[in-house]
């Protein structure tokens, strides 16, 4: 496995309103996806992914920060190769399925050796 950098970063957070303001209008990142008073997706501007999930969006994946309040994605190019790997890893668990949208974008969380959660993802547009 090879990452290429840093994709997606995700933050648990209960102040979504802040953090989204701080992002558009210091940061001046751009929201590109869902935006609800739980959830907001932003981009940066090389396409790399800031989201932030509050405490409703965090109930369908609870493990994913239960260890540390941000996640960072690291970009793959084979998320099937790199997501083996990992299962042959010690002290490395898979947390859920390999999620895959259409057009081909995927992840997969896991559990590093350090205890905290992170994601491998692969994304077409970063090629």
């Amino acid at each position: 496995m090879e990452v290429k950098g840093i994709r997606w970063l995700g933050i648990g957070t209960d102040r979504v309103s802040l953090m989204r303001s701080f992002a558009t209008e210091v940061l001046g990142l751009r929201v590109v996806g869902e935006d609800t008073e739980h959830f907001v997706e932003l981009a940066m501007g090389d396409g790399a992914k800031l989201e932030l999930f509050g405490s409703a969006a965090r109930a369908d994946s609870p493990w994913l920060f239960e260890s540390n309040p941000v996640v960072a994605g690291f970009l793959v190019d084979d998320i099937e190769a790199a997501r083996d790997e990992l299962a042959r890893t010690p002290d490395v668990e898979l947390l859920g399925e390999l999620q895959v949208l259409p057009g081909g974008y995927a992840w997969q969380h896991f559990r590093a050796p350090d205890g905290h959660v992170y994601e491998l993802p692969a994304d077409p547009a970063a090629n």
